[in-house]
């Protein structure tokens, strides 16, 4: 069973906690850290689940389980809180939360209850064929199937050049930081550093650029990171 799991956690540390586990169970993921940065992924990417923290910014999980249970109501959504108030509990449950759970909790439960919801609501139990891709300047990348094609074609690549491509064509021309990159990779290089993303890039460059030394795909922002641009080069 492969899903993809969006994570809606304000706490850093936390969600790359969730990230990680995800990974080993097989599972790919989204990290976002305010309730409107959750809301704009679930439109885009339409996961297999939606693992909420009660206590985000901007707008709060009840907000968020709210808007999401008016486009989409099959998404199931596992709700996490640092607040057990009967009150709060039931809230999240009338909105449409599909399970509940207090913090702390162990990350061995949290796979646990997810294993459970995405059995029960079939959102992963097998590979969908009307699924898009993700995909940006000719590079399709599609999460459930772990495939990257570059103008139709398949390229390989590592298990850590594939989460890099997964977070950057799901935002197109978005500017990311060496630090941003390298969280997407830690579940593969847990001991890398941020130069490490320089060197990512640079294979990825010689598998899906014409010309590796005048990128137009994967171009560099001085002083600031590295974008996938949003048009076709």
């Amino acid at each position: 069973m492969c899903a993809h799991v969006l994570v809606a956690e304000d706490d850093e540390m936390q969600a790359e906690l969730i990230r990680r586990s995800l990974l080993a169970e097989g599972h790919t993921a989204t990290v976002v850290h305010d309730g409107a940065a959750a809301l704009d992924a679930a439109r885009r990417l339409g996961p297999d689940l939606v693992v909420l923290d009660l206590m985000l910014p901007v707008i709060d999980g009840f907000g968020v389980c709210r808007v999401l249970r008016g486009g989409d109501p099959e998404i199931p959504v596992l709700m996490l809180t640092a607040r057990s108030d009967e009150d709060d509990v039931l809230l999240g449950l009338e909105l449409g939360a599909d399970d509940y759970m207090t913090k702390p909790y162990s990350p061995r439960e949290l796979m646990a209850r997810i294993r459970t919801i995405l059995r029960r609501s079939g959102r992963a139990a097998a590979v969908r064929e009307e699924e898009p891709a993700v995909t940006a300047a000719g590079i399709s990348v599609d999460p459930v199937r772990h495939q990257v094609r570059c103008d139709g074609q398949p390229v390989e690549v590592t298990p850590a050049e594939f989460q890099i491509l997964l977070a950057m064509a799901g935002e197109p021309d978005r500017v990311f930081s060496r630090r941003q990159l390298l969280q997407c990779t830690r579940g593969f290089d847990r001991s890398s550093t941020e130069r490490a993303v320089d060197v990512h890039v640079m294979n990825l460059r010689r598998k899906i650029e014409a010309d590796p030394r005048r990128p137009v795909r994967l171009v560099t922002v001085f002083g600031v990171g590295y974008k996938l641009t949003g048009g076709r080069p």
